[in-house]
């Protein structure tokens, strides 16, 4: 009788971890529910004040594109070397701290 007793006391421990599980996935799916609803208003509200953003949008765009400036002629010499001593690192098929400790020798020198 004993034994059957801890039997199904232990079955009970058991299972009571399972239950538990369910609880909070369906805790989750009803906060989800709950949240759709704010996620759509969101998602409408912006739909009336599009053009607008378009505008800014773009207006910012355009901004961007008569800020972008050339390389100095000193940047496009470290580019150069760049492309270089990585030119040669692949060449020798260095990788990982060799390579990194080629490159660093390689754009002092």
């Amino acid at each position: 009788m004993k034994n059957w007793i801890a039997a199904a006391m232990g079955l009970m421990l058991a299972v009571s971890p399972l239950a538990f599980a369910q609880d909070k996935a369906d805790e989750k799916k009803a906060a989800a529910a709950q949240a759709a609803p704010k996620a759509e208003e969101k998602k409408a509200a912006p739909a009336k004040e599009a053009p607008k953003a378009g505008e800014k949008k773009a207006a910012k765009a355009a901004k961007k594109e008569q800020q972008k400036k050339e390389p100095t002629a000193k940047q496009k010499a470290q580019q150069e070397k760049m492309r270089a001593c990585a030119k040669d690192a692949g060449a020798k098929k260095l990788k990982g701290d060799e390579r990194k400790k080629f490159m660093s020798t390689c754009m002092k020198g």
